[in-house]
């Protein structure tokens, strides 16, 4: 006979008595997660977490007491490789906190479709079960979420001889992105003779905080794209939640509102789809961290342009499954972990 199925124990931390019920409800309808309590406030989470020890939390961001925040925190000191998924609302105070969160170790974030305590919680059931399925996954692997270290160190600088043409780097991500993107972003070098453009899968609202979070850390120009730029070197731009970035053959962004691509919107894909159009075998793309596929398609559209390609590898991957596509197709021209991907930036730049 075969042994019984361990389960996922998770920790509901919320101050809505109703979002309690329905989130235990969600996570309750699979069979490989077991909820293990229930807390009302941060100060209660975490004391519920020292009683527990629960695989994964998921935790509200705004709460009386203690916010979420601030449970995540003392968390992290009892447990640092602790996952919790973040209960977040669509709006910019969400938005900021919801960033601050991803900066202090959360795992990743679910948004509540109204922002408000309603039904629509269960629009998102699928999304809650499948982040609390994966941040478990991450800790068995044991990748860690631990704030990425800010120092001048880490600063990467390009060589005395470099190759200057006119080249672009295209960076895709997902789950755990916004830590990876952190990690890379602010360690590249001011004087990046290339434009940057990134995707990253986000709600809309939630890039622009992004945008603004990576800008204060970098020594690039970091922001969320508007629409109709050109292209510069040493500056980046991310593309917004719920519009499609492409390039016009003019190199000017275009911004799209085209339908999603599997429930995406933006997507690498489009992305990756006209810059290899532009910029042919000028092209370096990074395939970071993230749930499914997408990138994969557009990396194999780079590459017949004569492009390149550098993956993250699992190492370091929160989740690994948009590098493990790439290089699964056999698109990657190098994987790397996560700290060796700015010096490998700087190298494929530097060669002509």
């Amino acid at each position: 006979m075969s042994g019984a199925v361990t389960r996922i124990r998770v920790l509901v931390v919320d101050d809505s008595a109703f979002m309690r019920k329905v989130v235990r409800e969600i996570l309750e309808v699979d069979n490989r997660i077991e909820v293990v309590g229930a807390a009302r406030n941060g100060r209660d989470g975490l004391q519920l977490f020292q009683k527990f020890r629960p695989d994964v939390v998921t935790m509200d961001v705004e709460m009386p007491v203690m916010t979420g925040i601030e449970a995540l925190r003392e968390i992290r000191k009892i447990d640092n490789q602790a996952m919790v998924v973040m209960i977040s609302a669509v709006t910019s105070k969400g938005a900021k906190a919801t960033m601050e969160a991803l900066d202090a170790g959360a795992f990743d974030y679910v948004t509540k479709p109204s922002g408000s305590i309603s039904l629509d919680i269960k629009k998102v059931a699928g999304e809650i079960i499948d982040k609390v399925i994966f941040a478990h996954q991450a800790r068995l692997r044991h990748v860690t979420t631990a704030p990425v270290p800010d120092t001048e160190a880490r600063h990467i600088r390009m060589p005395s001889k470099r190759m200057t043409g006119n080249k672009l780097l295209a960076i895709g991500s997902s789950t755990g992105g916004p830590r990876a993107l952190r990690s890379v972003i602010s360690a590249l070098p001011g004087d990046l003779p290339v434009p940057v453009l990134i995707v990253q899968h986000m709600p809309a609202g939630f890039t622009k905080s992004l945008a603004d979070r990576l800008n204060l850390e970098s020594e690039l120009t970091v922001s969320e794209a508007q629409g109709g730029e050109a292209l510069k070197p040493g500056h980046v731009l991310v593309a917004p939640g719920n519009f499609h970035m492409t390039l016009e053959t003019t190199g000017k962004v275009l911004l799209t509102q085209d339908p999603p691509v599997n429930g995406l919107r933006p997507t690498v894909d489009h992305l990756l789809f006209s810059a290899s159009t532009v910029y042919s075998n000028r092209l370096l793309t990074v395939i970071l961290t993230g749930m499914g596929k997408d990138g994969c398609a557009g990396v194999g559209k780079v590459k017949a342009k004569g492009g390149r390609c550098i993956a993250e590898s699992e190492s370091t991957a929160l989740i690994y499954g948009m590098p493990k596509a790439v290089v699964d197709a056999g698109y990657a021209d190098r994987v790397e972990p996560l700290d060796k991907i700015p010096q490998a930036i700087v190298d494929e730049i530097s060669t002509s």
